[in-house]
């Protein structure tokens, strides 16, 4: 079995090579009159139009400027994304590094004239060819926020910020003389793998780990062994950030991995809700707006590919969703942002956040083809959650 899994992958991938030169010859060379809609695959947060709160509108202004009208379908993990737009119904997906260079490989995205995106300059150089959506100095999206996984916890249990993510991964007695052992979540999803091994990285230190997303065996196998231990504190294994938001409020959850996103919300319900970056890091995402390969409206998806570069854009969303903006001009002067509210989303964290990307057997150093690929993270992650 595993033989024919690695070989209907590297299928895929030699495939997604052909595919990939396939699309470059029909890049986009001028944006047309608008097809009158864009379908968007977004995360939570990510496309808003003032229904939750009116303050917070980036689509309406949009929709009267060019005539496109916006519609939304919010994935909640990465392999959802992927799942939607192997579908082919969709223009737009704000997808994550764990799965753009999927959507890549498996021809499921086109490349991007950055000449018709007249504000490519204004992103963040860090961002700008970024190997998370650039292969072979092709672009395959662009940059639209970034930010930092963060521990969310309820302030009530925990009178001080916890400073160790052991708080959700080993058995403790919190403040509040209870055990944490069915009051914590973890994230549904493979990519939770990483949060694992950075954890070890930190704490078990003969385990060699450098980049969580690069395991060999023995520290994959051993990421998975921490995980089943996770396994029997873990309540619900969240990938809904609004079932998430409920369960805190009402279901005794007091510590989770999750998005400021989640937090900012809590917050202004006044619910007694902190965040942090524990002392072994974070890991952390980088979103990139990618343009199916053979997307039904392009000049409109064009049309919000230069749109979402714009600064009251990116310091809004910013400001909602505890993110950083992939434009830096969007730090200054934004009133919902407000100042100094880029480095209270960690502005300065970059070089510190492990940056989701989806693992591949090439170690990308002298191991060479000896780590665990992506597959395999899917169904041993899906075998810790169902108890094997």
């Amino acid at each position: 079995m595993t033989k024919k899994l690695s070989v209907f992958f590297m299928l895929c991938l030699l495939l997604g090579a052909v595919s990939i030169t396939a699309a470059q010859e029909g890049m986009m060379t001028a944006v047309g009159e608008g097809e009158g809609e864009v379908s968007i695959v977004s995360w939570a947060g990510y496309i808003e139009r003032g229904e939750t709160d009116e303050n917070f509108d980036w689509v309406t202004d949009f929709e009267a400027a060019t005539g496109c009208a916006v519609t939304n379908k919010v994935a909640a993990t990465s392999d959802e994304m992927v799942a939607l737009m192997n579908e082919g119904s969709f223009d737009l997906v704000t997808a994550s590094g764990d799965a753009s260079l999927r959507l890549i490989a498996g021809g499921r995205v086109q490349p991007i004239n950055i000449d018709l995106i007249p504000s490519w300059s204004t992103v963040d150089e860090r961002l700008q060819n970024a190997p998370w959506h650039t292969v072979d100095g092709v672009h395959y999206g662009v940059p639209y926020q970034w930010g930092s996984n963060v521990l969310m916890y309820n302030t009530d249990v925990f009178p001080e910020a916890p400073e160790s993510w052991s708080v959700v991964f080993e058995e403790q007695t919190l403040s509040d003389g209870a055990s944490n052992a069915g009051r914590v979540q973890a994230y549904d999803g493979p990519i939770h793998i990483a949060d694992a091994a950075l954890y070890l990285k930190y704490h078990n230190p003969d385990l060699g780990i450098t980049d969580p997303y690069a395991l060999d065996r023995d520290q994959f196998n051993a990421a998975l062994d921490l995980l089943r231990q996770q396994r029997t504190l873990v309540a619900r294994y969240w990938h809904d950030a609004f079932i998430q938001i409920d369960d805190f409020v009402n279901d005794g959850i007091v510590a989770s991995g999750s998005w400021p996103f989640q937090v900012n919300l809590l917050q202004a319900e006044s619910h007694p809700i902190g965040s942090t970056i524990p002392v072994e890091g974070a890991t952390g995402w980088a979103d990139t707006t990618m343009m199916h390969v053979n997307s039904q409206h392009p000049n409109c998806a064009y049309m919000w590919l230069e749109h979402s570069l714009n600064t009251k854009l990116q310091g809004d969303l910013a400001a909602w969703f505890g993110s950083v903006p992939s434009v830096l001009a969007a730090c200054e002067g934004n009133e919902l942002l407000g100042e100094g509210g880029c480095s209270t989303n960690g502005l300065d964290n970059f070089e510190k956040i492990s940056f989701w990307r989806t693992p591949v057997a090439n170690c990308g150093d002298d191991r060479g083809d000896v780590c665990v690929p992506y597959y395999e993270w899917l169904t041993s992650y899906i075998a810790v959650i169902g108890g094997r």
